[in-house]
């Protein structure tokens, strides 16, 4: 068998060409997924179907491909690049007598392994279980007994073994711990309001510079790697505007194509942090040839969890790496409406804190504006 060390494992990349437009840029995805996992890449499987076989996912030719090269180099793990239903895993880990997992299953691991703070780990496993609720059958005590394989961390071998009343048990119980989580933020989101200070959260793509985008702008110490999903759980920090009162800014986790609707329905008391938000921080690679589709993955996700409407910012990130300027583009009514900076050097930080002095001072205005009328009104009865 190919282990590399602990904490790694050797696997093969399956993914499908179903014509889908994004195809080539999720299976690079799935490759740095696979990275960020401890993956030991071995080879990647590619093939073209109009649609997926309703046993094996892929077609029963390339299926016995993968398998002899299972069998011939001892690969203790096969990932697929999709969402598999139950019976397709069943049906892969028996031909290929291997293990098998699928998209949501490694973005799930790496989850797992990422979380920090207790409401975090607690969203990680709700959403865990959801998932493997419906994959218990002949998947536990094999996935349980491996310490370190990729797509068995989490609820580990007792979690997986539980029954389903018990597990329905469980899930009730995270749900119940989210809820009482969900409450202490609503308190802290009303105190902040009754304080007069500006929210702002920092959205985008996984890997976009979110993370050291807040450190600059915070002087905080929030992890950053060059990684997927390198935050998970999210960050506020006091900033002060000289005369205007204090701004708080929260770093949140990135998000990602094909995100599992699983985990932003338990993400949704974490996320909801971003959807009470006064106004957004758009993150962007512009270094990346795709960033246009990531803007509206983004936005896609914003729409779930009602933050659609929140002002929002276009903040083009790594301006280094493409020899862009430095600068801020204005709408129609001159307000700043996209910021060109790089976080990494912190060309163009400048313009982003005159963007959030600007967004104070309009707020200081309106709401002086809202109490004169209401005054107004008051002496007028």
């Amino acid at each position: 068998m190919q282990q590399t060390s602990a904490g790694t494992e050797s696997a093969i990349l399956v993914s499908i060409n179903f014509g889908e437009p994004d195809y080539a840029e999720s299976l690079e995805e799935l490759k740095l997924l696979a990275e960020t996992a401890g993956v030991n890449t071995v080879a990647v499987v590619e093939s073209k179907r109009i649609r997926p076989n309703t046993a094996l996912f892929a077609g029963t030719g390339k299926v016995q491909e993968i398998a002899e090269m299972v069998e011939a180099q001892e690969i203790p793990l096969v990932i697929f690049n999709h969402d598999l239903s139950p019976a397709q895993m069943r049906n892969l880990t028996n031909e290929l007598n291997t293990r098998v997992i699928d998209r949501t299953m490694l973005i799930l691991d790496i989850f797992a392994r990422r979380a920090q703070s207790h409401e975090g780990k607690v969203q990680v496993e709700l959403a865990q279980l959801r998932y493997l609720s419906t994959r218990l059958v002949g998947q536990g005590a094999d996935m349980g007994q491996q310490k370190f394989a990729v797509g068995a961390r989490g609820p580990g071998e007792k979690q997986l073994e539980l029954d389903r009343r018990k597990l329905d048990h469980r899930v009730h119980l995270l749900k119940e711990r989210l809820e009482k989580l969900r409450h202490q933020r609503v308190v802290q989101r009303k105190a902040r309001s009754r304080h007069d200070v500006l929210s702002v959260s920092i959205v985008g793509y996984t890997n976009a510079g979110k993370s050291t985008l807040f450190n600059k702008l915070t002087k905080a110490n929030v992890y950053v790697a060059d990684q997927l999903f390198a935050t998970l759980d999210t960050t506020s920090r006091k900033i002060y505007a000289e005369g205007q009162g204090e701004i708080v800014v929260s770093d949140t986790v990135g998000f990602i194509r094909h995100l599992p609707h699983g985990l932003v329905a338990a993400f949704r008391s974490t996320l909801e942090e971003t959807a009470q938000a006064d106004m957004l921080l758009h993150v962007v690679d512009v270094s990346n040839p795709c960033y246009g589709d990531q803007i509206a993955e983004v936005n896609k996700v914003l729409a779930e969890i009602g933050a659609a409407d929140i002002p929002q910012v276009l903040v083009l990130n790594k301006i280094d790496a493409v020899d862009m300027p430095a600068g801020v583009q204005r709408d129609d009514y001159g307000r700043i409406a996209r910021v060109f900076l790089s976080a990494k050097t912190g060309e163009g930080l400048e313009d982003l804190r005159t963007l959030l002095l600007e967004t104070r001072a309009t707020r200081q205005a309106n709401e002086l504006i809202e109490k004169q009328l209401k005054q107004a009104r008051e002496s007028w009865d």
